[in-house]
This record gives structure tokens, C-alpha cells and sequence, in this order.
């Protein structure tokens, strides 16, 4: 099967020397990408496309190369084709009656050719050649050249024809590590995971900093949701997962800071804290999920004092969006169902919060904070590699990994509903399961806990770090279920 993916249109008007940066980028993301699903697959760079081509036929094979493509950053939209030499015109129609002649049944449709090359046709004489030919040989509804069910669309270029089997559409932005890095400030709640998507799709390749109120539970749920954006938008370029254990500066807020002034000195807290995390990772911007008024901290106003703790860029790409809009974000990639189910923690909640925080007040506010808790949080933050997030729990709970089921054990496939359906696990011998990840914190207790249960997902992350974290929590009937 081939694919032509086709570059999001702001690639294609850059300069000639942007545009062969941002291709060979992308063309080096999708093959880091894809090689693990064919080692065998080829990858052709051409000014305004990407042609990927793989030899497969394995339907899991090709919903992957499909799933990997429509996910990546710096594609505009990616057409599956069939690929035949050309002989003429009449061969074209042949073909095309071929390949997509059954699926017109009852259908109205309309015929769309691209010609690049020389030939002694145009593309006008394709489409109403092809076009007349299907009309007259398949049981559709007939022609519609203004609103047809489906678009046929052919390509000649010079001695091929490439007949699109379906058009898929993708991400758009640009392709990652093309941009500067960022830090990302992530909660895990609609706002935060959505911002950091949104630097992920424009190309920034973006480090995570979680700051830890007191909430194993928010934790491991910031951690899962990081994992997922990464896996799902970003794998191909390695980042940061930064924890910075913020119970001791939240304490010394509650204990010696105004309370209407509480939300807002937090928040400087933390933006002093992300900047030295954004200075040891050498990356000159942090990104934040705030929209304007959204919350009493985030007037401008107040986002105007809260800036002025650091001289490090924040970026805050939904400054301007509706909550309705960010949760349709949200629900779009995933993470909707991440933040409806987010464990959290409130360190600091104020009875009358500012909406107009004044900087000599604030300054006077922060003057009774003992500043080296902060600097002590900043020196115990801990940078892991994301990818190695399991691992690091994996150390603190001994969690067996086994390559087959055990006898009578349950498997639980923790996978994102959407893995689900592409891939359903499926298993002759063993009773499988189907509780997502962000679920299985609050569903697991509720279990037989006579039974042993066995976690799964694709790449053995989610599995591994959920195991772990309910074996630290005393439940002792948990593996991890990593075939081979």
C-alpha cells in the first residue's frame, strides 16, 4: 500500500531552504515512527509531499501506518492510493472501475483528476472520459458535478496513475522538532493537556512539569495523561516528565499569605519554579493552559502580576478560547475522558480570591514567604526521561511481567477506548477485560479479589505503571501481561 502524504500549506510557502528543513523533519519523525511496524518500509521526500509505501497487507499493519500518519504534526492530509503504470486513458477508467467501481453503488459521485507531467491528454479529458465510463458501467446514482455522495480522485504524474482509495485527514501545524522546545505546566485537567497539544501539533517539541500538591493519586493521573499525548502526538522526539514536590510551598502559602492573595502568589510560585526547570532543560518558553477570566487568577490583571516573576516567555495558547471550545479540544484527542476522571488536589482555595492582584501588595504578601522552602522544592524536582515514567514507578513496587496468562487469571486491557477499537485484544484462552486506564483506579477495588488480573496495553507503559501503583497500594493480585 502506498500513502502520499501531502505538508500542511504553511510548509509548502516557505522559503525553499525552511520548506527542505521542515520535509526532511518530517520525513525523519515518520520513519522513526513507522519502522517499528515495517522494518521494510520506504520513505520518499519530494517538495510538497511525502510518498510512505509498505509492502503489507496485514490490516494491523495498515491501521497502524494510518494511525501513526493521522497523528503526526505537520501533515495537512494523507491520501491511501493504488499505483498503476500509465498506458492511457482508457486503461485509467479500467482500473478505476476496478478498484473503486462497487463502492458507487447507488451513490451520486463526480470525477477529480490531478495531471503532473507531460501527456497527451488533460486532466479535463480524465474526468469526463472516467467519469462517463463509470456512469455508464456501474449501478450508481449518476453524475452530480455540484454535491456528489463520493469524489472519485485520480492523479497522473508523468508515467503513473495513483487512484486514492480514501483521504484521511491530519493534524495540520508542523512537524515536531522543527520549533523550539517548551516546558508545559500540566495538571492533567482539560485546559493543560489541551495547551500542551496544541505546542505538540505547532511543532514544539514539549517537556512536562507537574507540580505535586500532596495527591499520589493526581500524580500517577498527570503522569498517564502526559504519557498518552506523548505516545499519541509526539514519540517521535524524547521529552522530559519534571515532578516538583510542591506540598512544603503550598503549606508555607496557607500559613503565612493573605487569603484573598493565595491563588495568585501560587501561581507565582510556580512560574518562578517552571522557570528553573526551563532553564536546566535549556528551553526558552513555558506554556500554560489559563484563558482570559476563566478563573480569578486569570484576569489580566492578575496575569500581568504573575508574570512579572520571571523573564522566561510563557506561551498560553488558549488565552482566548471558550471553556466549550477546550473540551471539544479535548474530546477530539483523547483527553476528555482523562479529565473528567483526574484525581485532584486543591492546596489552596480562597474564600474572596483577588481579581485585581496589586504588585506592591502581593510583594508585601510575599515578604513573609520563607523563599528557601521554594528553592528547596526546585533542588528535589526529578527530571525522567517520559518514556521511562514506568520504570521509575516499577522501582518503588516489584511488579512481575509475564509473556503468556497465567491459568484462570483476567486480563485487562487498559488501553484508550480508541486502541480498543482498532485493535481489539483477543485471546482463546483467557478471559479479557476492558477497563481503561484512567479507570482502573476507581473501578479496580470493586473487583473479585480472589482472582488474579493480568494488565495489558500495547507497548507495556500504561500496564507497568498502573500494576506498580496498585501494588503499592496492597493489592498483591496484579502482573503485567506483556506478550512477546
Amino acid at each position: 500500500m502506498k500513502f502520499l502524504v501531502k505538508l500542511f500549506p504553511e510548509i509548502i510557502i516557505k522559503s525553499k531552504p525552511v520548506r527542505k528543513k521542515f520535509t526532511k523533519q518530517l520525513r525523519d519523525n515518520l520513519r522513526k515512527l513507522l519502522l517499528p511496524l515495517d522494518p521494510n518500509l520506504e520513505i520518499i521526500r519530494d517538495w510538497d509531499r511525502i510518498t510512505v509505501e509498505t509492502a503489507s497487507n496485514d490490516p494491523e499493519v495498515l491501521a497502524g501506518f494510518v494511525a501513526v500518519l493521522s497523528n503526526t504534526p505537520g501533515i495537512a492530509h494523507i491520501v491511501e492510493v493504488l499505483e498503476y503504470p500509465l498506458v492511457d486513458v482508457h486503461d485509467i477508467f479500467e482500473k478505476t472501475r476496478l478498484a473503486i467501481g462497487d463502492s458507487l453503488r447507488g451513490k451520486s459521485f463526480v470525477v477529480r483528476c490531478k495531471r503532473v507531467g507531460t501527456h497527451d491528454f488533460n486532466s479535463s479529458e480524465v474526468e469526463r472520459y472516467v467519469g462517463g465510463g463509470l456512469n455508464q458501467h456501474v449501478e450508481s446514482a449518476g453524475v452530480d458535478l455540484h454535491n456528489p455522495d463520493v469524489t472519485v480522485r485520480i492523479e497522473v504524474r508523468q508515467d503513473l496513475v495513483y487512484i486514492v482509495n480514501r483521504r484521511i485527514e491530519g493534524l495540520g501545524g508542523f512537524p515536531l522538532g522543527t520549533i523550539d522546545a517548551v516546558v508545559s505546566l500540566i495538571s492533567g485537567g482539560f485546559d493543560s493537556t489541551v495547551s500542551s497539544y496544541m505546542t505538540m501539533k505547532r511543532g514544539m517539541r514539549t517537556h512536562f512539569c507537574f507540580f505535586n500538591l500532596g495527591g499520589r493519586e493526581h500524580e500517577v493521573g498527570v503522569k498517564e495523561v502526559a504519557l498518552y499525548l506523548w505516545l499519541k502526538y509526539g514519540a517521535s522526539h524524547r521529552v522530559k516528565f519534571v515532578s516538583v514536590p510542591f506540598e512544603d510551598v503550598v503549606g508555607e502559602i496557607l500559613k503565612n499569605v493573605e487569603n484573598s492573595q493565595m491563588g495568585v502568589i501560587l501561581k507565582r510560585m510556580m512560574l518562578r519554579a517552571a522557570s528553573e526547570v526551563a532553564a536546566q532543560l535549556e528551553v526558552s518558553a513555558l506554556v500554560t493552559g489559563e484563558a482570559v477570566a476563566q478563573v480569578s487568577s486569570q484576569t489580566l490583571q492578575n496575569l500581568s502580576v504573575i508574570d512579572q516573576v520571571t523573564d522566561t516567555l510563557v506561551l498560553r495558547p488558549l488565552i482566548c478560547a471558550d471553556k466549550l471550545d477546550i473540551i471539544n479540544i479535548a474530546a477530539k484527542i483523547g483527553t476528555e475522558a482523562f479529565a473528567a476522571n483526574m484525581p485532584e488536589y486543591c492546596g489552596v482555595i480562597s474564600v474572596k480570591p483577588t481579581t485585581r492582584a496589586k504588585p506592591e501588595k502581593i510583594a508585601a504578601q510575599e515578604a513573609n514567604f520563607d523563599f528557601a522552602v521554594l528553592e528547596r522544592a526546585i533542588a528535589a524536582a526529578n527530571y525522567i526521561n517520559i518514556d521511562a515514567l514506568a520504570d521509575e514507578d516499577l522501582s518503588v513496587a516489584a511488579v512481575e511481567s509475564l509473556p503468556i496468562p497465567l491459568p484462570d487469571a483476567v486480563i485487562v486491557d487498559v488501553r484508550h477506548p480508541d486502541e480498543v477499537d482498532r485493535k481489539p485484544l483477543k485471546l482463546s484462552t483467557s478471559e479479557v477485560q476492558t477497563i481503561p486506564f484512567y479507570e482502573l483506579h476507581s473501578r479496580f477495588a470493586q473487583l473479585d479479589q480472589s482472582r488474579t488480573y493480568m494488565l495489558f496495553c500495547d507497548k507495556g507503559v500504561m500496564s507497568r505503571l498502573h500494576a506498580s501503583h496498585l501494588v503499592e497500594q496492597g493489592f498483591e493480585n496484579v502482573k503485567v501481561y506483556r506478550p512477546s
